[in-house]
């Protein structure tokens, strides 16, 4: 057995803005998915979907009878219903077509590759092995230039690496060990320095051999709610099947009592009254939400594809349309995440250029983006020269960890200004003011109040202090990133509730939320406090949605009903998750919850225009096809139909086009407006159920004068 992974970006496909494939409703996609409807026919096939499993049934039988009545009505009514079979298969064949041709060039991408799997984490000897005899567990080690034959984790080293094949993105991503960016994908290049990976995937298992099996559909299961919609649809058959079989008596009771007007209505035979009866129960089942439901909801997905999303199982897109609740983290997604350092505030009898020396020195060994920025904040504003770490020799640096929430250093005499030694601590107000107590200081009224107005003004806070006094405070300011506001807004019209999740202090955080237009806030969260809120959501009977990339991330992830793992986050989160961002940004969460709507709002408007339609195809036909039988229902007759004939081969026809009309609005989706459940649903009746109830009248009576003139209609 071989293993495939990925060849270089300009031979693999680019998955991002769904370019692969052609577009949903490319012509040429109409032709290519045309022998996938007619293999659909087969009835193995055919039975998932019970309404045109009916209408297949029909179809072969009304075959079998036009074969003993050779009449032009005949063939051209068994043509049509055939035609309403495969039209229905090319509608879902159409969905499944993008999918697939984005499998065929994922395959035609790959290669073989081999790996240097180390007999040991610690050994520097490594065996050349194939990628398909890796198991979990395994290591190998990975350097510039080559390709990492497994999904995995960073162990050891950093490395930067070319995922393009994957996201469809150009720019290189770092992958380092010891944090949330550690997971690497088969089939990825790496460009610079050396790693070691550990494999996290089965053989047969890697994150591609998940895009080719969820992209082509081959692993799709029917959501629970297509279930339901499909025993609903089941019960309708089988009601119009139960009342279109009393009308065979009728039938045969008109033959007895009057053969000149049989013959006029076409009802001479026992083989044309079945013709006309199963002609009858396809007109009238609901077959064109059952044509198009699979459609629907393989076009749903595939939206989410185009925006480079990988939903695991459909039915987490359609708990993305009822999502009720969005956790949101603030960094990245609320904000633009590169907090800067905007201003030093120093308390009394301490001068700006004091603190700005302190909080230089203190952030020397914080490699973090705020760290940096308190760096070239006091070389910009206050002439401070730019030192580095190794510039003081006999300096211990305090580096910044998220357990102390400070970093800084400590200076020995030699390197101090005065001669004595130093101590400078830099990190969030709670810690450093511990700090300050713990060796024996007090930190001063005025400190409180400086960090408080910071906070309420939606500033991050971070103090600076010498060993027993507090110098100042860092006015670390973020900003809320332009039309988010609006875009909650949008969410609360859909009885959506936004929740902001921050690490920052309460103050920081309802400023924050103020500004951004949350409806909620959860402050200086934690892994157990975002599980804990989920729960809490859920036992309220809402669905809640979030997203995560770190290990940490993984249980609330699993919890949620829609939990949306970052591509460049641990392997737990992805595997905890159940949709997979690959351009790994947190915003599109908001998309993925329109997406799920959207493809709730196309069901429900499509299941309504559909019962409509049947049942407008019902007092259409009807009356025209009896009223030789009974001369009180030619009033009913409103559309004046031509006979009998025309009558029921115009509605078979009607039935077959209605379908592909209606494939691009299946595949496309109903426009999606953010609205409250009671206004989408007098839209949808407005629209939709109005439409279904015209639509039959005006296509059948078009139809109708256009065939009148055919053989055997008048």
């Amino acid at each position: 057995m071989s293993t495939h992974v990925l060849e270089t970006p300009s031979q693999a496909p680019a998955p991002k803005n769904g370019k692969v494939g052609g577009g949903l409703l490319d012509p040429k996609q109409l032709i290519r998915s045309l022998p996938d409807a007619l293999r659909k026919l087969n009835p193995a096939t055919m039975w998932r979907n019970p309404v045109m499993f009916i209408v297949e049934i029909g179809a072969v039988f009304t075959t079998v009878l036009a074969i003993g009545d050779p009449s032009w009505f005949a063939w051209a009514t068994v043509v049509w219903l055939w035609l309403t079979v495969v039209f229905a298969n090319l509608a879902e064949a159409v969905a499944e077509g993008r999918g697939k041709a984005q499998a065929a060039a994922l395959r035609a991408a790959k290669h073989d590759t081999t790996a240097r799997r180390l007999r040991s984490r610690t050994s520097a000897e490594a065996d050349v092995v194939g990628a398909s005899e890796l198991r979990q567990g395994d290591f190998v080690v990975v350097e510039a230039g080559e390709t990492i034959p497994g999904d995995g984790d960073v162990v050891e080293g950093i490395a930067s690496v070319d995922e393009s094949v994957i996201t469809g993105e150009s720019a290189p991503v770092i992958r380092e060990s010891g944090g949330d960016r550690s997971a690497v994908t088969g089939g990825t290049k790496v460009l610079s320095d050396r790693i070691v990976v550990q494999i996290t995937q089965k053989p047969g298992e890697s994150f591609v051999d998940r895009m080719i099996a969820l992209v082509e559909g081959a692993d799709r299961q029917k959501t629970p709610n297509e279930i339901a919609l499909n025993i609903l649809l089941a019960a309708l058959t089988i009601i119009f099947l139960v009342a279109t079989a009393t009308m065979q008596p009728l039938a045969i009771y008109t033959k007895s009592i009057n053969p000149g007007v049989a013959d006029s209505v076409a009802l001479t035979s026992d083989g044309v009254t079945g013709l006309v009866l199963v002609s009858l129960i396809v007109c009238l089942i609901p077959t064109t939400i059952g044509a198009l439901l699979s459609a629907i909801g393989i076009a749903g997905m595939d939206r989410l594809v185009q925006r480079n999303v990988l939903a695991l199982s459909g039915r987490a897109v359609e708990a993305a349309g009822d999502v009720s609740t969005l956790l949101l983290d603030k960094t990245g997604t609320i904000t633009l995440g590169n907090r800067q350092a905007a201003a030093f505030v120093p308390v009394a009898g301490v001068t700006e250029r004091e603190l700005a020396e302190a909080a230089q020195l203190a952030s020397l060994a914080d490699e973090t983006p705020e760290g940096r920025s308190i760096v070239v904040f006091a070389k910009r504003h206050y002439g401070l020269r730019e030192r580095r770490p190794g510039e003081l020799t006999h300096a211990e640096w305090v580096p910044f960890t998220a357990q102390t929430r400070m970093s800084g250093v400590n200076l020995m005499p030699e390197n101090a200004p005065d001669g004595a030694g130093r101590e400078v601590r830099k990190g969030a107000a709670t810690a450093v003011l511990k700090w300050v107590r713990d060796h024996g200081g007090h930190p001063g009224s005025g400190v409180g109040q400086l960090v408080d107005g910071i906070s309420g003004s939606g500033g991050t806070p971070l103090v600076v202090a010498e060993k027993g006094r507090v110098l100042g405070v860092i006015h670390l300011k973020d900003v809320v990133k332009q039309g988010i506001r609006e875009r909650f807004a949008a969410m609360r019209r859909m009885g959506i509730r936004t929740v902001m999740i921050t690490g920052d202090n309460p103050l920081t955080a309802r400023a924050i939320a103020d500004e951004a237009g949350v409806d909620d806030f959860l402050a200086e969260a934690t892994p157990e406090d975002k599980l804990s809120l989920i729960k809490k959501e859920q036992a309220g009977g809402r669905l809640v949605a979030m997203t995560g990339d770190g290990t940490n991330d993984a249980p609330a992830l699993a919890q949620a009903d829609v939990g949306v793992a970052m591509n460049t986050g641990t392997s737990a989160a992805k595997e905890a998750g159940n949709m997979v961002d690959l351009d790994s940004d947190p915003t599109k969460l908001i998309e993925i919850v329109e997406i799920g709507k959207q493809l709730l709002i196309t069901r429900g408007a499509l299941t309504t225009f559909s019962i409509a339609n049947d049942i407008a195809k019902y007092f259409a036909i009807i009356p025209a096809m009896f009223a030789a039988v009974y001369p009180g229902l030619d009033t009913l007759n409103i559309m004046r139909l031509t006979s009998p004939q025309s009558a029921i081969l115009a509605a078979v026809i009607f039935n077959a086009l209605v379908i592909v009309a209606l494939i691009p609005l299946a595949l496309r989706g109903v426009r999606y407006r953010p609205s409250n459940a009671a206004k989408l649903l007098s839209r949808n009746l407005y629209v939709y159920g109005l439409g279904g109830i015209i639509a039959p009248f005006l296509g059948i009576k078009i139809i109708d004068l256009i065939i009148q003139f055919l053989p055997g209609m008048s």
